[in-house]
């Protein structure tokens, strides 16, 4: 019997998302991608058929209009005036799934949405699910994305005023082990803005969680808000925040998609009453309850 594991079938299709996430491609692309390197055509010249892979795509994107920039933007203060007619974040989502501890197959998904001003839950949506798909380290993406992607198809589909403008997300975004973690794989599906929150951090391109400890420890980073997570590759894969007064842990805040990490550590700096911002927060309570009443 030849056991093949996860990461060998889904690494492809990783790829080609994280090729993706740093586009306006559209999500079209992508599944183009997939069936290039699923076939062993190839997109980089894997199998001798870069060049085929790199001129289909080429033709697909030249015959596909690029998505268009975020539709808000951050303002410094609510007072700010904006004379360029992009209207500021109002929306963001929040998701989060509980599973049931009878039976591990059960779970319920929770959408929340909040009013960034204000904090104040402006939507909620629950949904019991199945779950056949099991769990594999690294890919947790593939069990809870299509849960919260029907929740938000939901809300589109009723034309919700308050549709989220910034989802949030219990995970990571590109501080992971394939540089793709469930925020990425999220914002993908959905088309959206999505920020990676994590509780414990990933051990990837050699940070560690005592190399944070001892860079939030260190006198030059004493009164910063953030300290940006550099690999040993040069890269910068997220941030470690305190996010609360008397909060001794800290949380991975990652750029999940189409947004900066600038950007997602302000939000998530702005969301925050307790460690995890409340957008997060809101949704775990929610699913936790909702779960207890209807299973």
């Amino acid at each position: 019997m030849v056991m093949i594991g996860w990461g060998s079938i889904l690494d492809p299709f990783v790829g080609c998302c994280r090729w993706f996430r740093t586009t306006t491609a559209p999500v079209e692309v992508v599944m183009v991608l997939v069936r290039l390197e699923m076939d062993g055509s190839g997109v980089g010249g894997g199998g001798g058929g870069g060049s085929r892979g790199r001129k289909l795509l080429q033709n697909k994107l030249s015959q596909t209009p690029l998505r268009g920039s975020n539709n808000w933007k951050l303002r410094e203060s609510e007072e700010e005036e904006d004379s360029s007619g992009v209207q500021a974040l109002k929306y963001i989502g929040g998701f989060d799934i509980s599973f049931s501890k009878h039976h591990p197959s059960s779970a319920c998904g929770t959408l929340v949405v909040l009013d960034f001003k204000t904090l104040d839950v402006l939507y909620e949506d629950s949904s019991i699910v199945t779950i056949d798909v099991p769990y594999v380290p690294g890919f947790l993406a593939f069990r809870e994305a299509p849960v919260f992607v029907q929740l938000l198809k939901k809300m589109q589909d009723s034309s919700h005023p308050f549709y989220p403008q910034l989802l949030m997300i219990d995970g990571n975004g590109i501080l992971h082990p394939r540089g793709f973690g469930s925020a990425c794989h999220l914002g993908v599906l959905a088309d959206l803005p999505t920020i990676g929150v994590g509780k414990n951090l990933h051990h990837v391109d050699g940070l560690t969680n005592s190399r944070v400890r001892e860079l939030l420890e260190a006198e030059d980073n004493f009164n910063v808000d953030f300290v940006p997570l550099v690999g040993d590759s040069g890269n910068t894969l997220g941030a470690a925040i305190h996010s609360s007064k008397g909060s001794c842990k800290p949380i991975f805040v990652s750029v999940g998609h189409r947004v900066s990490l600038a950007s997602a550590v302000e939000v998530v700096k702005r969301t925050c009453k307790y460690r995890v911002p409340e957008p997060i927060r809101q949704a775990d309570i929610r699913s936790r309850d909702y779960l207890r009443k209807h299973h």
